[in-house]
């Protein structure tokens, strides 16, 4: 009676071709092997033949029986699945007899298990308990991966013989040459990372085999390959159309595979509190265990070292798998004396015969202990520097309100610091490179006590420009990568951002949040730890994970994400998790550039602080008196921030404009380019809306009216007007004489930036213009600061409106009573003329005078009041107007003159009689428009007066000459 070599069951007597076995299905078709001295089967075919160990079966210690004492209890599909592996293995080894018949073969299962494995649990669950299966994945990426490393990648050497990165034309030029074998070889291992994450989705079993057999490892070698191929760009100039459409094609490649790669991460981690900690340990360690220091920070003092070692003892003492995953090794070490499996499993390093580890579950620091082992054991957390790194950067008033908000009077003392050092305070860039900056200035630093405000601002060298242009110099790329962060990125995870798209990049956005966000994690350990909090505060603690980050971040902006869609969402997780843990200050230090006042990195991270807050409007989220706290101490910290920093800064370079208006200043002297000043805007912006988002939620509106946020708003208010021209109605009504020649009509202009016009008045400029400037430099002192208006009244109106939800009756006295302190009457009258840059804008600035006059006897007096002086002040004006079109205009009279000024005096009694009567009757609409009619431009009266009259005169002139 012959039996089934598959599974042991006894077969019929009479066979033939068609017979299978009963019990496993498996077809016989057995027939006699002269050369083996044995019966074969059809899937012995896809086995390679080793005739030494043949003779070993056939004669040694087993034999027949013992192979039918062996019962195979694989499925199907596992027995498919793991014929593919060997016949994979045998083609990366390069065995001689694989062809391509067999290849094709090989091809169809492989796709079968992995549609099996995609849509069948009870496959993925067979497939994922095979230790044999994830040895032999493991084998064939330990194959695979150098080989293609050797075929993608040409390190170029120096002649010392020493290693100067990644040549890049080589490398294309050895993916070319390797295009047909990359491309075949990409594929299979893109789908056996497919079908092994699947089998990572049923989490604890699966994940134990997969680090049992350093298959992670396997994973992490092969990331770091597809980064290495695919964020360095190929010269795409000295290749043809065919060759660069192959290169792009195996990048994809590369790039999917990568994908592959993160998703099998997440599937790796979810859920396992050792795994998230292994990973965090592999990607945010690099070679170079330390930080760099943050400018303008103190010394953190972190021992990046220590906290490695300490990590890494964590995970010894972590090492236990569960019963199911133990008894499944267990049995595959008894088979592999047999020979009949993938080989040996890999050896995991001991701690010296330690024994068995008793966790502490109260946490003790022995500072005595020599023995780190010990050390960290008696401690029981993850990490001890991380614990003291933590408790000293955290939020200043984490554990009460230590940090005060910056005066009001300290806030002026800044602002005019900024001024007098504006035109020196910034780096200007050079002509022929518009992105390019040195990374070694002189920075003075002011001393610790904080007893000067001046000596706080920074202090830049300036680099002189010999103002000459190299004409064969090709302008440097708009993107270039130092505009976002100053020096070398670290850390493996950092170019992944670089790479890949939006929806490409999920896993890894979903792997961070998976390893910190709270609701992801499993509770707290023994010893009282939540591993997400420390995870959390390791990110931000290491380099590595500061600078991915900031990609994060920066990822948002590049690819213009908005708050619905997925990346956002997961990015706003991630920083509440930072905020949380009281890490958001240093967080948002970590991100500055000191060439910035506000980094694109610190933009994005405010709009994600402003989405946060926008869901803690009318929620019940405050009737906790620490979540308010927490969010109270946020909220304060950024708005110290915008006081002492990024107002006096906005203002300075304001008032670098208004000098240039008025011809004090030359245009060339203009510290910064459009540029900068984009960045500068968005910065200020997001700033203003999230102090509107603050004003509108009721439980915080008071913080901001008790640090007087008025006085900033005023302050830009006033710095705009004098600073930037509005846009008319009609551009074309402007006279040609006011544009400068390297205004917005030159043709080399950048587009996409709106520029205002300069007033007529100061068009002229005591220094000659040159025409040649760059289009980075043309007009970055014309800058418009579109929109930023129109913010500032949004916020104003939300503080000084009534708290009632219909919003009637009289405005909110303290901020009614700030904006008169401040002078702040008048730059909102003036908020009442048409501004092209801010649409609106009367609109706007009507209904916040509505509330700041309804009820405050104040300002209603100081606008009647105003009207008088404005009549003088019209006057006054023109008469300058008209005497000066006198001299210009030869065929103008003394009588036009006197006539005009005369008419545009009657105009404004009739103003000042309707504004009166308006406050006597209390009616709004006629407030409004009184207003609206104060602050009409009067000297566009005087023009058409004085115009119309010249044209009289001039008409008489021509008739005396005809005559």
């Amino acid at each position: 009676m012959k039996n089934c070599n598959e599974c042991g069951y006894p077969l019929p007597a009479i066979r033939d071709s068609s017979t299978i076995c009963a019990n496993c299905k498996t077809p016989v078709a057995t027939w006699w092997d002269e050369t083996s001295q044995t019966f074969r089967t059809n899937r012995e075919i896809l086995l390679p033949y080793s005739p030494t160990s043949s003779n070993a079966w056939h004669s040694g210690d087993h034999n027949m029986g013992d192979l039918s004492g062996r019962r195979n209890t694989q499925t199907i599909e596992e027995r498919t699945f793991s014929a593919a592996l060997i016949m994979l293995e045998a083609h990366f080894e390069k065995v001689r007899g694989v062809g391509y018949k067999t290849m094709a073969e090989v091809k169809k299962m492989i796709a079968q298990t992995l549609d099996r494995s995609l849509n069948k649990a009870d496959v993925r669950e067979h497939l994922a308990k095979n230790v044999d299966i994830w040895m032999r994945l493991e084998k064939i990426f330990a194959i695979a991966v150098p080989h293609l490393n050797a075929r993608s990648l040409r390190e170029s050497y120096t002649e010392a013989g020493v290693s100067s990165g990644l040549d890049v034309p080589e490398s294309a030029a050895l993916i070319l040459k390797n295009y047909d074998v990359l491309r075949e070889d990409l594929h299979y291992l893109n789908n056996l990372l497919v079908i092994s994450r699947n089998m990572l989705a049923i989490k604890e079993t699966a994940q134990e085999l997969c680090a049992a057999v350093s298959f992670d490892k396997a994973v992490h070698q092969l990331i770091i390959l597809c980064v290495n191929v695919t964020s360095k760009g190929y010269d795409g100039e000295n290749v043809t159309i065919d060759d660069r459409a192959r290169l792009l094609e195996i990048t994809e490649l590369y790039k999917k595979l990568l994908v592959t790669c993160l998703q099998h991460t997440h599937n790796w981690t979810m859920g396992n509190d050792r795994f998230k900690m292994m990973f965090w340990f592999t990607m945010l360690f690099d070679n170079d265990l330390r930080n760099d220091s943050i400018h303008e920070l103190p010394p953190d003092d972190l021992d990046v070292g220590k906290v490695h070692d300490e990590v890494e003892n964590w995970l010894f003492r972590h090492s236990g798998i569960d019963s199911l995953a133990a008894d499944l090794l267990d049995n595959y070490d008894a088979d592999v004396p047999t020979g009949h499996t993938a080989g040996p499993l890999p050896e995991t390093p001991a701690m010296n015969d330690r024994g068995p580890v008793e966790e502490s579950t109260t946490p003790v620091w022995r500072a005595d202990l020599t023995d780190k082992y010990e050390q960290d054991r008696l401690y029981a957390r993850v990490s001890h520097e991380i614990d003291v790194w933590w408790k000293k950067v955290r939020d200043a008033n984490y554990d009460g309100w230590v940090v005060h908000m910056e005066s009001v009077e300290g806030a002026i003392e800044r602002a005019e610091a900024c001024k007098e050092n504006a035109m020196h305070r910034y780096i200007p860039r050079g002509q022929e490179h518009d992105h390019q900056y040195e990374h070694d200035e002189n920075y003075e630093h002011g001393p610790d006590d904080g007893d000067s405000v001046a000596a706080e601002i920074d202090d830049r060298s300036i680099q002189e420009d010999n103002g000459e242009d190299d004409e064969g110099e090709e302008e440097e790329d708009e993107d270039d990568d130092d505009s976002y962060v100053e020096g070398p990125l670290r850390g493996l995870l950092t170019e992944i951002p670089n790479i890949l798209d939006t929806k490409q990049i999920e896993a890894l956005h979903m792997t961070v949040k998976a390893c910190i966000v709270d609701s992801m994690g499993s509770g707290l350990t023994p010893a009282g730890e939540n591993l997400q909090k420390t995870r959390c505060k390791m990110f931000l603690a290491l380099d590595c994970g500061k600078n991915l980050l900031r990609e994060m971040l920066v990822f948002i902006a590049v690819w213009e994400q908005n708050d619905q869609q997925f990346i956002f969402q997961i990015t706003a997780q991630i920083i509440e998790s930072f905020h949380h843990n009281a890490l958001l200050p240093y967080a948002w230090n970590s991100l500055r550039i000191l060439k910035d006042i506000v980094s694109p990195a610190q933009t994005v991270l405010l709009r994600l602080i402003n989405y946060m807050f926008r869901a803690r409007k009318d929620s019940p989220i405050y009737d906790d008196v620490k979540d308010y706290n927490r969010d109270a101490k946020l909220i304060h910290f950024l708005y110290n921030y915008f006081r002492c920093r990024v107002v006096p800064d906005c203002i300075a370079l304001i008032w670098a404009q208004a000098e240039i208006r008025k011809g004090t200043s030359h245009p060339s002297d203009f510290p910064v380019d459009l540029w900068d000043m984009e960045r500068a805007k968005d910065g200020l912006s997001q700033y203003l809306d999230f102090i509107s988002v603050i004003a509108e939620i009721h439980e915080m509106r008071h913080l901001l009216i008790e640090w007087e946020c008025v006085y900033e708003l005023v302050s830009l208010l006033k710095a705009l007007e004098a600073g930037v021209a509005r846009k008319p109605l009609d551009e074309r009504s402007v006279p040609g004489p006011s544009r400068r020649p390297g205004g917005s009509n030159s043709p080399g202009s950048t587009p996409n930036v709106e520029r205002p016009y300069d007033d007529q008045g100061n068009s002229a400029s005591p220094h000659p213009h040159p025409n040649n400037l760059p289009p980075m430099h043309d007009t970055p002192h014309k800058f418009p600061w579109s929109g930023v208006k129109i913010q500032i009244l949004i916020i104003l109106t939300s503080l000084i409106a009534p708290t009632n939800s219909r919003r009637n009756g009289p405005g909110n006295p303290i901020v009614q009573k700030q904006l008169l302190d401040r002078g702040g009457i008048m730059p909102l009258l003036n908020c009442c003329v048409y501004d092209g840059h801010n649409e609106y804008l009367k609109e706007r600035a009507t209904l916040a005078i509505k509330f700041v006059m309804e009820g405050s006897e104040e300002a209603q007096k100081f606008v009647r009041d105003l009207v008088p002086v404005k009549q003088a002040q019209a006057q006054a004006q023109a008469r300058a107007q008209a005497e000066n079109r006198q001299k210009t205009s030869p065929s103008t009279t003394t009588k036009g003159v006197h006539l005009a000024a005369e008419a545009l005096a009657a105009d404004l009694a009739r103003t000042a009689a309707s504004t009166a009567a308006s406050f006597k009757s209390g009616q709004d609409e006629s407030l409004s428009k009184a207003l609206g009619d104060v602050n009409i431009t009067e000297e566009k009266k005087v023009d058409k007066a004085v115009q119309g009259k010249a044209a009289v005169s001039g008409g008489k002139g021509k008739g005396k000459g005809r005559k």
